[in-house]
């Protein structure tokens, strides 16, 4: 007998499926490829992390940072309904690229143009996308997580009090010392309607690591590293769950942009 999985259950497989993509053959080798998750974006001026790479219906490849990475504002100013960024086409240097890529996609500016309102929604989807040149795109790029191999997948499940995260941050603070780059910490559970996972990790994220990937414990994007939080939790670091903000691009634009899946097998927790 066939037994019928719940109807919520499949909407969130079928959901899963839509907004990730693996092709190996579309991407440059992993031990070749100068663009991938962790490589440093600059936005006008402002250093980040990249996060993941993404496939567009269209055929477009864009790499993750996060959306605050463009903002005009202070650093205090993290409500992505009201504060103000650099508009879409402003080029972003892309470390490894040939060309700059240009921002395609932020949150923070469809939020607005949308008249957004919803305060976990507002506070914490802060994704953006940066499309790169075809050229580097076809022959300079590939999924994979540095260190850590994958995604294998989105999570779409969110995270329980205790559970491994894994990251891989690219401050310029850290002056190249890539021994300091992966880390692995604890979640602290999902809060803010799914929209967030404050973690803590071996040597906090710091400026510059904004944007980076977080995977949890199997290899799946979990999320982007968002706020370094001053309080409730001293030195814990925000992660903006990557499967509410990826469906939140796709409900409200065109882009079609789904998760590329890492060719480099996901080597799992050191612990």
């Amino acid at each position: 007998m066939i037994r019928r999985a719940p109807v919520a259950a499949l909407a969130a497989v079928l959901a899963a499926a839509a907004l990730t993509a693996g092709s190996a053959e579309a991407f440059a080798p992993a031990a070749t490829a100068p663009i991938h998750p962790g490589v440093q974006t600059v936005t006008a001026g402002g250093q980040c992390t990249a996060n993941f790479v993404f496939n567009g219906t269209d055929g477009s490849v864009y790499i993750g940072q996060a959306a605050h990475c463009s903002s005009t504002g202070g650093q205090t100013e993290t409500n992505g309904c009201t504060a103000k960024s650099l508009p879409l086409g402003t080029p972003v240097t892309v470390d490894g690229a040939t060309k700059p890529g240009t921002l395609a996609y932020n949150s923070w500016i469809r939020m607005q143009e949308l008249g957004e309102q919803d305060p976990d929604t507002c506070a914490y989807n802060d994704l953006a996308l940066v499309k790169l040149d075809p050229a580097d795109a076809a022959a300079r790029t590939n999924p994979s997580v540095p260190f850590w191999g994958g995604p294998i997948a989105l999570n779409t499940t969110g995270t329980k009090l205790g559970d491994t995260v894994l990251s891989y941050g690219n401050s310029s603070l850290r002056q190249g010392i890539a021994l300091l780059s992966p880390k692995q910490g604890l979640s602290l559970g999902t809060d803010s309607g799914g929209w967030n996972h404050p973690v803590y990790t071996v040597t906090p994220g710091i400026p510059g690591d904004s944007g980076s990937a977080f995977l949890d414990r199997s290899g799946r994007a979990l999320g982007v590293l968002s706020t370094l939080a001053l309080a409730p939790l001293p030195a814990s670091n925000g992660v903006g769950d990557l499967a509410h903000e990826l469906a939140y691009l796709n409900r409200t634009t065109a882009l079609g942009a789904a998760l590329a899946l890492g060719t480099v097998a996901f080597r799992g927790p050191l612990l």
